[in-house]
């Protein structure tokens, strides 16, 4: 099955994912990464951060798919619109993805932008359908 590759642009944001046809996600592992910046607010800070994580995703030998977006801000009690950014990224396999926790651009991309930020939240998961 061939790849479709879907870019978003949306003023000062990019998305973008690498999708199979009838299948969302590849692999068994998904990564869903939240982070809230201390100044959200602040372009310097905000161009600073995607430059460093697009880098880190590009150049990382284990991710599958990925998906970089902001909050939708659907006002209802159960959405937490209160992070700054959301990384969703799938492996393999949890295997891949503890390799990838131990990758140079990992660390590369923690060193350049955790000053940037004052809070990660993190939900791993394992596919089930």
């Amino acid at each position: 099955m061939k790849k479709r590759i879907f870019l978003f642009i949306l003023p000062g944001i990019l998305f973008f994912s690498c999708i199979e046809p009838n299948d969302n996600m590849q692999g068994t592992f998904t990564h869903s990464v939240y982070f809230w910046l201390k100044n959200p607010d602040n372009a310097e800070d905000r161009a600073a951060f995607e430059k460093s994580i697009t880098k880190f995703i590009d150049n990382s030998k284990y991710i599958k798919t990925r998906y970089l977006g902001t909050p939708a801000n659907t006002p209802r009690e159960v959405v937490d619109n209160s992070y700054t950014y959301c990384l969703i990224v799938s492996f393999d396999d949890k295997e891949a993805q503890d390799k990838y926790q131990t990758e140079p651009v990992h660390d590369k991309f923690k060193e350049e932008s955790e000053h940037l930020w004052t809070k990660v939240q993190i939900y791993d998961s394992l596919k089930v359908w």
